[in-house]
């Protein structure tokens, strides 16, 4: 259990949650799902941005499109929620604020949740929509994957997939607060613990439980994207707080890719809660993360040569 006292209302809502988990440690899966579009709360809604549900490849999910924002850009979110939890709805808002900051529209994907449909179903999904966008007209370098905790994973792990079978792949991938490490070895999980709200080794193994039900291994590179090699893998950005639980999955993320060659961005911040740019609007650590997100997308799709 933290023993600081949350500063920001993110922190806030995790301790609420963490509160209710310790005195209902059994908590069923719907309950949980319902508790975690709590998310929204933190989130304030962004001016001049239009929302529309929709399906994308056969995906559902929501349109996400800032008024003057060129539509043949397009941001894939892959919320998180350790692949069981978290939804279009929760990350609805995160996504105008980070379209509307980039330029571009976003499609926030609901991709199918574990343990109903265990992995590699949130890759298929994600590969569907590209395929999809693809089939539209889209170029590989005007979609970009982006993904939060859980969703980062499967982030990396489609682009990975594609490289893998030769299918186009995004030119530029965005991961917060990256959650890779299916062992469950992460030494910030411990050292950090007393400054996180949300995260602990039962729960990250519970979710690892739901994700691996279909009899997966923890250490196949698609699943824990810190054994697979990242030779020839996009530009990558890598945000996450020193202070949050999984931070060690960000650095060795950061390690593994920039080994291989890759053009990694990694941005540490002090003092924040797991995915804190979950309070754009409301929080100024969040907006200026989501700043240069956009500020890196543009340089990147600047140094491409990209219209």
């Amino acid at each position: 259990m933290p023993a600081t006292v949350p500063a920001d209302l993110l922190g806030r809502i995790y301790a609420e949650w963490t509160v209710e988990f310790t005195a209902a440690p059994d908590l069923s899966l719907p309950v949980l799902r319902w508790i975690f579009e709590d998310w929204q709360r933190a989130t304030a809604e962004p001016e001049d941005v239009t929302y529309r549900t929709t399906q994308i490849g056969g995906v559902p999910g929501i349109l996400v499109s800032p008024i003057g924002a060129d539509p043949r850009q397009m941001l894939l979110v892959l919320h998180g929620g350790g692949f069981a939890l978290g939804s279009s709805a929760s990350h609805r808002k995160l996504a105008g604020h980070l379209a509307k900051a980039a330029g571009t529209h976003a499609f926030v994907a609901d991709f199918r949740r574990a343990p109903e449909d265990p992995y590699p179903a949130q890759l298929d999904d994600a590969d569907a929509v590209i395929d999809a966008l693809l089939a539209d007209g889209y170029r590989p370098a005007d979609i970009t994957p982006v993904g939060d905790s859980a969703g980062a994973s499967i982030a990396i792990a489609t682009v990975l997939r594609r490289l893998r079978t030769g299918a186009p792949a995004p030119g530029q991938v965005v991961t917060i607060s990256p959650w890779l490490d299916m062992e469950n070895s992460g030494e910030t999980i411990e050292t950090n613990d007393a400054t996180d709200f949300l995260i602990a080794r039962e729960g990250l193994q519970g979710n690892i439980d739901r994700y691996l039900a279909g009899g997966a291994d923890p250490t196949d590179p698609l699943v824990n994207p810190l054994y697979a090699d990242f030779t020839g893998f996009p530009r990558l950005y890598i945000t996450s707080s020193a202070i949050e639980s999984l931070f060690h999955d960000a650095v060795r993320l950061d390690e593994r890719a920039r080994a291989a060659g890759v053009d990694v961005t990694f941005d540490v911040v002090p003092g924040e809660q797991h995915v804190w740019p979950l309070q754009a609007g409301n929080h100024g650590p969040a907006d200026d993360s989501i700043r240069r997100i956009a500020d890196w997308y543009h340089e990147g799709r600047a140094g491409a040569g990209a219209a």
